[in-house]
């Protein structure tokens, strides 16, 4: 519980389950397919691009090669797309100039991170200036989804649930086998880099909001971080926003991938909200559970058999995905993405984007450039 002197966290409740996507894009070299640090120049070539509410539609991130697009609220996965295509397309007009096409994948197969420039800010000062190595490893993209929830004391018995499903959309985006040049034999090596970061990782799995306030407050008070933006877990709440934020995909290469995925998570988040709401005894596994589910995803992708529930019973995560997705089905109908979430299964079909860039680097005898290009075609079609 929240004690004496302990500040509370107000959460800007959203009273409809909406919807928000920020979608992080590499910037490559036409010719060479090394990463490329021009998202200054791109930025001024775009100008000032907006949302319908008057936010910027693209913004900088940590290092010069990324941009970041960034939907406004809206309530369909449909919206959202359509906003962060028409954004996707704005950075690649004014990429094309420069040289550069766009790229989106959880790492890039050869770049190598010394030689990579920093966005300077306050913000990303300080966070390398504390994490020094292992700030600066952090070559990766990702895809973080918001849906707004109406009152906080549902954040984390959703939150604690959802987690059930964290193989699952880690496994069905992973993207990143290849680093520095060598395959890793992850699946997802992103998801292992980026929880080295003191603050990011799996989130706890508190009981109600206030304990959620004492451990803000403890963390302010001995400067792990200043704000709770510099809270990086892989699932977290975005008090600012009302939102549950989910981190945990991979850079998503292609928008049919993207289409599915936020259709997933959006199904999910409501379909356990209105559970909660109706006073369900929601599901949930120990941590130790979720520690490893994480890790079979990240190494295995589709391959992984995960831990299903807390009497440790384990299933092939593909067999477990298609009794989730006919679950989700009603949801998915009363929010009007039933073909968007029918795309999910398409993923496990066609191949993962891990999967297809091993065959590619396979079929290639293993010019990791290839796999680059074939990363930049998907993303144009």
């Amino acid at each position: 519980m929240a004690g004496a002197g302990i500040s509370k966290v107000h959460f800007n409740s959203s009273p409809r389950p909406t919807l928000g996507v920020e979608w992080e894009v590499a910037l490559v070299d036409k010719q060479t397919r090394d990463l490329s640090n021009t998202a200054a120049a791109v930025f001024e070539a775009c100008g000032d691009l907006q949302s319908t509410e008057g936010r910027p539609l693209i913004t900088k991130e940590l290092l010069r090669n990324t941009v970041e697009l960034v939907s406004g609220k809206h309530d369909t996965v449909g919206e959202v797309v359509d906003e962060l295509r028409m954004a996707q397309d704005a950075v690649r007009k004014a990429a094309d100039p420069l040289g550069v096409d766009v790229y989106c994948a959880g790492t890039h197969p050869f770049a190598q991170w010394s030689t990579q420039l920093l966005t300077r800010s306050a913000h990303y000062d300080e966070l390398i200036e504390r994490t020094q190595w292992w700030g600066r490893q952090m070559l990766i993209w990702g895809v973080h989804v918001h849906v707004g929830v109406s009152h906080p004391e549902k954040v984390f018995p959703i939150l604690n649930t959802l987690l059930l499903s964290y193989p699952h959309l880690l496994a069905l985006s992973a993207s990143s086998p290849m680093w520095a040049g060598v395959d890793t034999g992850y699946a997802s090596n992103r998801a292992l880099m980026f929880q080295q970061l003191p603050t990011a990782g799996l989130p706890f799995q508190f009981e109600n909001w206030n304990q959620f306030e004492a451990f803000a407050h403890d963390q302010i008070k001995t400067g792990v971080f200043e704000q709770l933006g510099g809270m990086h877990w892989d699932i977290r709440p975005a008090p600012k926003w009302g939102t549950i934020e989910v981190r945990i995909c991979d850079g998503t290469p292609t928008r049919a991938e993207l289409t599915a995925l936020v259709a997933l998570i959006h199904c999910l988040i409501v379909e356990i909200d209105r559970r909660v709401e109706s006073g369900e005894t929601m599901p949930t596994i120990p941590p130790w559970h979720v520690q490893e589910n994480k890790w079979r995803a990240a190494r295995y992708g589709l391959d992984a058999i995960i831990i299903t529930d807390a009497a440790s019973n384990e299933r092939l995560i593909t067999d477990d995905l298609m009794d989730l997705l006919n679950r989700l089905e009603p949801t998915a109908k009363s929010l009007g993405c039933e073909n968007e979430l029918a795309m999910v299964a398409d993923i496990p079909k066609r191949g993962a984007s891990y999967q297809r860039q091993r065959r590619v680097a396979a079929a290639a005898q293993g010019d990791l450039v290839a796999v680059v290009d074939s990363i930049v075609r998907e993303l144009r079609q």
